[in-house]
């Protein structure tokens, strides 16, 4: 099997080393949302909402885990700033109303207006995505709606924690342990 071009044998061990651990970041995050988290918070569930959550916070993790910590940091706290936003937004709105598809709209259109009002413009994108997930959660648990907002903030709280540790875990932790030259890519794994 040849190698891809441009990467030596060092930069393919690498890519693949990193490539395992998200995905085991990933395994990790769905059981502890699948698993141990429905023990921590009680609220109404379905079926259906549950693996939204888990798909959420698996999400999560992936938009978090970078090829180095300080991008990691950067993503969760962008992650973080963009579902709170939606979290507001959308628990003030489930308190009072239902679901309903202009709702919807004018929720996802509000988050990503918010964020960039508060100096944060490349965080819409998350926020409007945050709140369609939100959104969408709560019509399939209509009769508890307002807590969907709560249970999503949760899972995105759990797929953050999970890509940074496994961005630590790699970058300070696995990577120095490789045979020289194999962890050049991140300026933090020399240090």
């Amino acid at each position: 099997m040849s190698q891809p071009r441009g990467l030596s044998r060092a930069g393919v061990q690498v890519a693949v080393l990193e490539c395992v651990i998200l995905g085991l970041a990933c395994v990790l995050t769905y059981w502890l949302v699948t698993s141990v988290q429905p023990h921590v918070y009680v609220y109404y569930r379905s079926r259906a909402a549950d693996e939204i959550g888990a798909l959420w916070a698996v999400i999560s993790t992936v938009f978090v885990l970078r090829d180095s910590f300080e991008k990691s940091t950067a993503a969760a706290v962008s992650r973080m700033a963009a579902t709170s936003v939606s979290f507001v937004l959308c628990l003030v709105y489930l308190v009072f109303l239902p679901f309903h598809i202009w709702a919807l709209g004018l929720l996802v259109g509000a988050s990503a207006l918010a964020v960039i009002l508060l100096g944060r413009p490349a965080d819409a994108v998350s926020a409007g995505i945050s709140s369609a997930v939100v959104m969408i959660a709560s019509k399939l648990s209509p009769q508890h709606a307002w807590q969907q907002p709560i249970a999503r903030f949760a899972d995105t709280v759990a797929g953050v924690i999970v890509g940074v540790a496994a961005a630590w875990l790699a970058l300070r932790v696995i990577r120095p342990r490789l045979p020289q030259g194999q962890s050049q890519g991140d300026p933090a794994a020399a240090e």
